[in-house]
């Protein structure tokens, strides 16, 4: 079965995740904060071969939604249109560029931990969030490639990190998973891989060096 995927934000970083899901062979919805006929051009222009509707909509049909409006935004995002769904957390909470953000502003807690607290009817996976919109096609290779790039996965729920995983294997990624959701702090700014392109093995020896 390959699910529908939901992207919601039409930024720089949604659109990005919606072509390279496209070119893996997945029907996307893209959904922006109101009328998809606001977006519709520049859905056809970035995103061909995506669908933009109402978010609710894309949501409703979707099995993976993906997460990827601007972390501001989060505190105003409705905990229900997500509901009993997989939800894949892009965003980073990056002061030094947003701002602070109270919501965010807790040091005992990973960003997608608190986003998790909030959407706690929907199963939370942390990635995409350490690999740059720019990077994300250029640097995508086939199973098996030598220079093939791992990126982190990181939920609590297993049945949704299995389906996350595969997502990022197909889009052209080794998957490698952390032991948690409270470990996806260590995918953002200012952890050990984010940011940098690193084989499987590469990516979990940096993490290894890390927790030693």
């Amino acid at each position: 079965m390959t699910p529908r995927i939901a992207v919601l934000g039409a930024g720089h970083a949604g659109p990005a995740i919606a072509r390279v899901a496209i070119a893996a062979g997945y029907p996307v919805s893209v959904a922006a904060s109101g009328d998809p006929e606001k977006i519709a051009l520049i859905t056809s222009v970035l995103v061909p071969g995506a669908e933009p509707r109402w978010a609710a909509d894309a949501v409703r049909d979707a099995g993976v939604v993906v997460l990827s409006i601007p972390l501001h935004r989060f505190a105003a995002f409705d905990p229900g249109l997500v509901a009993g769904k997989i939800v894949i957390d892009a965003m980073n909470y990056w002061p030094p560029i947003d701002g602070v953000q109270e919501l965010f502003d807790d040091p005992r807690y990973g960003s997608s931990e608190i986003v998790q607290r909030r959407l706690a009817r929907s199963m939370v996976v942390k990635t995409l969030n350490h690999i740059g919109y720019h990077e994300l096609e250029e640097e995508l290779r086939p199973a098996g490639a030598p220079d093939r790039r791992a990126l982190g996965v990181a939920g609590d729920d297993p049945g949704a990190v299995a389906v996350v995983a595969d997502v990022v294997e197909r889009i052209g990624y080794d998957a490698v998973r952390l032991d948690g959701l409270r470990e996806g702090r260590r995918l953002q700014p200012g952890g050990p891989v984010f940011g940098v392109s690193l084989s499987r093995g590469q990516f979990e020896r940096a993490l290894g060096a890390e927790a030693a």
